[in-house]
């Protein structure tokens, strides 16, 4: 018989849409694991979810997932991939048919599916109990104690714990949430002397240390991730943690190049933001956003590469054959080679209030951690790219509905045929195209929105709570100003785009042309969406990582 671990008993989760099933899998687990495991039952792929997120921010154990194939709106296969986002260490065992059996071994790769269960599994001690003891003792040996909890403290509309808790979620932080309304959030307001929650949001640390209104870096610094770089120079400085940067993260410190990476915010970029990626080769069900990322980030430090957090880069100086990145907070670090990675940002709707209105009903990017509040509301998305058809087709599972709000006159000029499918075919989307926002409304939140007809110029006054921007790209490149070539929109500028008229760029002095992502200073390349005239699809952002590690690695040999 299993034993007991501690005083939260371990949870195994049954998923089945059939009563009568989901109730004999439960009986059968009951019988043999009751006496030491948690036994929960749930009839739905997304009552599952919101109870294991709920069990997640509790700090609570989850060994095993058993989820039935066929279930409406969300089968099982796309619910374990969910699942594997909350409890990447859990087993997760699929009940099928003899008829889904191809379904179940293509599970094996799509979310690493540890079993698969034929129905019926009578007698249980013969075709259920064996597989359970295994995956249980497999889960008993891998490092799976409960993760303290980091405890947030806010507002629903205080732009700043909604920052907070974007940042903890984008980089895996467990923590759980308390309203500042709340009778324990005012307990533990008090309890740090901030009876008045004046000053929010307040986090408190495992440890116990209380953290009112703190900036990216302190909270970074206090939850463990890390900031500080362990040496002063590195043979790789790779600036940025989306796709380009983690690829070239990891094809660097796989190659055996002392690497180290380094983050404004948190790793995956705008891609780790997407709910779901689904032309991404090799992932024929789509993954998300953040299981990629998750994955990549683990695999760059499997190689050896140093992630650093919440560190914001300034400056670029070129110092004989080192090349230096500067910090901040006046720091500094050197390196043989840089890749700049650092992607692009949404660029900020201009319109009267939607700036006093951000983070109070109006988010840009995906917003995942604000996804749940959205349900049963009305919600507008602004942009008509593949990052807003991805969001739309996300939040449309909840929300009562989805208004997708576009400039141009159709999708397809701008979003993947395979999207524009989708949108069409999800009955609680709508599009509306020759529309732009005029004016966002509302005191402390976001209650209305102006539209306006770009065709006839007519206006509208709509009712929304809730408004995701995904509009343009701007390159974060302005800190490189006076050191590395920008095209007018302050793209970096690379290889043949260098020397347009047959001439190196001014200052070049190797007796080469620069390679293909190399920038006006050699040793310094770009990869991904901050480079002119890129493809700004994650695929080509890794493929450039990789492709720039190897020209970093030709510069090298060459020095």
């Amino acid at each position: 018989m299993e034993q007991t671990a501690g005083p939260a008993r371990t949870v195994i989760m049954t998923v089945d849409d059939d009563p009568g099933v989901s109730r004999a899998v439960a009986r059968d687990l009951r019988r043999r694991y009751g006496a030491s495991y948690r036994i929960v039952r749930a009839e739905s792929g997304e009552s599952a979810l919101a109870a294991l997120r709920e069990l997640k921010l509790r700090g609570g154990p989850v060994a095993v997932l058993l989820a039935d194939y066929r279930m409406p709106k969300m089968n099982g296969i796309e619910f374990l991939e969910q699942a594997l986002d909350i409890y990447p260490g859990a087993r997760r065992v699929l009940l099928t048919a003899y008829a889904d059996t191809n379904a179940a071994i293509d599970a094996i790769n799509v979310v690493d599916l540890d079993h698969y269960l034929l129905k019926p599994w009578e007698p249980p001690e013969e075709k259920l109990y064996p597989v359970l003891d295994d995956l249980l003792q497999a889960w008993r040996t891998a490092d799976n104690r409960p993760v303290a909890v980091t405890k947030v403290v806010g507002h629903r509309w205080s732009a700043r714990s909604s920052a907070v808790r974007e940042f903890l979620a984008r980089n895996q932080v467990p923590y759980r949430w308390y309203s500042s309304d709340d009778p324990e959030g005012r307990r533990l307001l008090c309890a740090a002397g901030e009876e008045g929650g004046l000053r929010l949001p307040l986090v408190i640390t495992p440890d116990g240390t209380a953290l009112v209104e703190p900036s990216d870096p302190e909270l970074a610094a206090r939850v463990g991730l890390a900031t500080t770089p362990a040496t002063d120079f590195y043979d790789l400085v790779v600036i940025g943690g989306g796709p380009a940067g983690l690829g070239s993260a990891v094809y660097g410190a796989s190659e055996g190049l002392r690497t180290v990476l380094v983050e404004r915010s948190a790793t995956g970029g705008q891609a780790g933001q997407s709910s779901r990626i689904e032309n991404y080769l090799g992932f024929p069900d789509g993954v998300s956003g953040a299981q990629l990322t998750d994955r990549a980030r683990r695999q760059a430090a499997k190689f050896g590469a140093e992630i650093l957090t919440a560190r914001e880069v300034t400056g670029l100086e070129v110092n004989g054959a080192s090349r230096v990145v500067r910090f901040s907070d006046g720091s500094a670090v050197a390196a043989h080679s840089v890749i700049l990675a650092t992607g692009v940002s949404y660029r900020q709707l201009d319109a009267p209030r939607v700036t006093e209105l951000t983070g109070c009903g109006v988010f840009y990017g995906s917003a995942l951690t604000e996804a749940a509040a959205c349900q049963g509301h009305d919600v507008y998305i602004v942009g008509g790219a593949n990052s807003a058809g991805q969001a739309a087709i996300y939040l449309a599972r909840s929300a009562k509905s989805v208004t997708v709000l576009v400039r141009r006159p159709s999708l397809s000029t701008s979003m993947s045929h395979y999207l524009v499918q989708q949108v069409d075919e999800t009955p609680t989307i709508s599009v509306r195209t020759h529309t732009v926002v005029d004016a966002a409304h509302g005191a402390h939140q976001l209650e209305q929105i102006t539209l306006r007809d770009t065709t006839t110029g007519d206006t509208e006054l709509v009712d929304a709570q809730w408004m995701f921007v995904f509009i343009g790209a701007a390159p974060l490149t302005d800190w490189l100003e006076g050191t590395v070539l920008r095209d007018s929109h302050g793209f970096i500028l690379t290889g043949p785009d260098l020397t347009a008229d047959g001439r190196p760029p001014a200052g070049w002095e190797l007796d080469r042309p620069p390679y293909h992502l190399e920038t006006n200073v050699p040793g310094v390349f770009v990869a991904g969406d901050a480079r002119a005239e890129s493809a700004k699809r994650v695929a080509s952002a890794v493929g450039e990582g990789a492709m720039a590690v190897m020209l970093a690695h030709r510069y090298l040999e060459q020095s």
